[in-house]
């Protein structure tokens, strides 16, 4: 079957990329208006996309006849934190997703904790496990009110509990219990099911080659 994406209705097109590019990884992002109002919203079009620098991607969708409060904030200010989300944040993170005037504090709303960033203004929500404070790198309108961001993480929190060797940044990953967005209205993973497979190497590849040939 073959979709063509530039003929389809909006609805259909969020349909098959939320249906198949799966699980996603949620930034429960905390801004700050101009004003100084906190805003808490999940949004699971995210990942981090390197290292050097330190960066992280949000697609931010369109809200009902303009930006998102995320989006605005963002925009306004220039900064922004990632919040990563627990199994035990679900209900608490989903809270987050009314459709809430502007000048309300999802927060508050939710019975969540926000705790002063170390380098920007926005706050953390310290129930999270692990927190991304960031600074927009840049950002593009993708399309009427949708808005893509880049941002510079330069403060990452990491709850104590989970830190396996601080001096070599090894991080109990499991322990954390994140979660991840599914398909359709609701629907989320835990990341309790693994497997491992090893990376290959050319080197290894050639070896294995050759000892194959010779046998």
């Amino acid at each position: 079957m073959i979709f063509d994406m530039e003929t389809l209705e909006a609805q259909n097109r969020y349909k098959i990329l939320t249906a198949t590019v799966t699980p996603r990884p949620i930034a429960w992002v905390t801004t700050l208006s101009a004003s100084g109002v906190i805003n808490a919203a999940p949004f699971s079009f995210f990942n981090v996309i390197g290292h050097e620098p330190p960066t992280v991607a949000i697609g931010l969708l369109a809200g009902s006849g303009r930006f998102k409060d995320t989006a605005a904030n963002i925009l306004d200010t220039g900064e922004f934190v990632v919040n990563l989300v627990a199994e035990r944040n679900a209900e608490a993170m989903n809270v987050t997703c009314i459709d809430a005037p502007p000048d309300v504090d999802e927060l508050a709303l939710a019975g969540l904790t926000p705790v002063a960033s170390n380098a920007v203004r926005p706050p953390r929500i310290a129930e999270s496990p692990v927190s991304f404070e960031c600074r927009v790198l840049t950002s593009l309108v993708t399309g009427p009110r949708q808005t893509a961001v880049i941002g510079r993480v330069v403060r990452a929190h990491v709850d104590d509990a989970v830190i396996l060797d601080k001096e070599r940044c090894h991080i109990d990953t499991q322990a954390l219990r994140l979660i991840a967005r599914m398909h359709g209205s609701g629907w989320y993973a835990r990341s309790s099911d693994l497997f491992q497979i090893d990376r290959p190497s050319w080197a290894a590849w050639q070896e294995k080659n050759v000892k194959a040939e010779t046998a």
